[in-house]
């Protein structure tokens, strides 16, 4: 609830504050043009970007910024931790009435459809194909935009998120992802002759065998609810929602109500819990080793969080299990889809054309360096968005002492790079964030719900229920 409202807030001060702009006869913001000389590489220019980063990340930041101003000396970078994601669009969204955001900022596709009810955010097609040349600090002379190599580098589904926005403009470029993997208790499976599940029909075989093996345990946690259902519409090709202004919210159909149904039976069955369900992340079951509590043999949760599905040392550095790392389940292993997450680069509308170019040149930077790419994957546990770091020497020998114990967070970036095909992305619009909180809320509800005798029923009115809380709040 308190979510809901913080984001209904946010949508009414933005409102309320481009209605003060137009009463007050304050300019709107101004849309981005690009100058008759280009960019002027003698003239001082600083550019802002809020970020989530910690020291770890800032400091790797802070090493790539000193190699950016010795091609840009004229470019400063002011940086700054703005607490978590939600933060920096809470700040953000109150600093655009007043025409006080950042130059730069992280987002998630949610974010930046909220920014646009103010028109703030830049588009980036103008960068992306500008056939405009820069000189460098030493007289090299580089594209403004993006070679036909730098983009076909980039890992399609990541950069096709920066389109999701219902017009076909690219509003954002992806400096660090993750994705759902399903981390294995490998050294029980591998006791008790378990087949890695690679179908929903296998996994609930092997929740099934788990049961009978440990009849206390709960086989499978899964972290995120609203993930779990999105990619169970992605994998099936069944509706979620749709950039269509007259038909956002597209979820209510048969053909979902049957696979929450079929999950209810898992939770019913004791094969399964979620974050909401549980209290906390369900990594807490994996990786407990205390023979009187709970436990999981399956997670699935974030690829960045693999070191937090890591059993604790003992005082010698040995872990109790080894942990191995797959793709999650799918409806067809043939045409897989996982989830597209971590965060995106967007640019902010300014009244200066000389910021918003510098923060482009500063955009391309982060997003196509293949040693910022591959030092920043390393530090963060996100994996990086170009190709080309794969052949990266560094980044190599990352991977290669992949394992599931103490280099685990290699391990898990090794799977997600190897299902670089399967990523997906949904539509983005004022509404959409709300549309991901209810579906999770609507898993929670009919695994938990006492349903009267007829399932089915109360599934379909929380399916309805759901949608018209969307629909109310958007």
């Amino acid at each position: 609830m308190k979510k809901t409202l913080t984001s209904l807030l946010l949508v009414l001060t933005l409102c309320l504050g481009i209605f003060a702009m137009a009463g007050c006869g304050t300019k709107e913001m101004p849309n981005f043009t690009m100058p008759e000389g280009g960019f002027d590489v003698n003239a001082p220019v600083t550019i802002t970007f809020y970020h989530t980063m910690g020291e770890n990340l800032s400091t790797v930041l802070d090493y790539y910024i000193k190699d950016f101003n010795e091609l840009y000396p004229n470019i400063t970078i002011e940086h700054s931790q703005v607490g978590g994601y939600d933060d920096v669009r809470d700040q953000i969204s109150t600093e655009i009435t007043v025409q006080n955001q950042p130059n730069i900022a992280y987002c998630y596709p949610d974010h930046v459809a909220l920014y646009n009810l103010a028109n703030a955010v830049v588009t980036l097609d103008q960068f992306i194909d500008s056939d405009l040349e820069i000189t460098l600090a030493d007289g090299t002379k580089v594209p403004m935009g993006l070679t036909d190599e730098q983009k076909a580098d980039f890992i399609t589904g990541y950069y096709e998120e920066g389109r999701q926005f219902g017009d076909g403009k690219m509003y954002t470029l992806p400096l660090s992802k993750s994705t759902e993997v399903l981390y294995y208790n490998k050294t029980f499976f591998e006791a008790n002759n378990l087949t890695v599940p690679t179908t929903w029909e296998e996994l609930e075989d092997v929740c099934a065998k788990i049961k009978a093996i440990d009849k206390n345990s709960i086989p499978l946690g899964y972290d995120s609810e609203a993930n779990w259902f999105i990619t169970m519409c992605e994998q099936m090709g069944s509706p979620y929602t749709s950039n269509d202004e007259n038909n956002h919210f597209l979820f209510d159909n048969e053909t979902n109500h049957e696979f929450v149904a079929k999950f209810r039976e898992w939770y019913q069955k004791g094969y399964v819990t979620t974050q909401e369900i549980l209290g906390s992340y369900t990594s807490g079951l994996f990786t407990t080793t205390a023979k009187d509590k709970v436990k999981s043999y399956m997670s699935i949760g974030s690829s960045a969080g693999a070191t937090h599905q890591r059993p604790a040392a003992d005082k010698k550095g040995n872990y109790p299990f080894e942990v191995g790392i797959a793709p999650i389940p799918q409806i067809d292993a043939e045409n897989p889809k996982a989830i597209s997450q971590g965060p995106s680069l967007c640019i902010m509308q300014s009244a200066d054309p000389q910021e918003v170019i510098a923060s482009w040149l500063f955009m391309k930077f982060l997003t196509t360096n293949v040693n910022f790419q591959a030092e920043f994957s390393e530090a963060s546990g996100y994996v990086p968005v170009i190709k080309s770091v794969e052949n990266d020497e560094y980044y190599a020998n990352f991977l290669s002492k992949a394992d599931g114990g103490k280099q685990i967070a290699a391990l898990s970036a090794k799977v997600c790079i190897e299902q670089v095909d399967s990523y997906y992305t949904s539509p983005a619009f004022n509404g959409s964030s709300e549309a991901r909180d209810q579906v999770g809320a609507l898993m929670q509800k009919c695994f938990t719900a006492d349903a009267g005798g007829d399932v089915m029923a109360m599934i379909k009115k929380a399916f309805a229920d759901a949608v018209a809380e969307c629909e109310y709040k958007s």
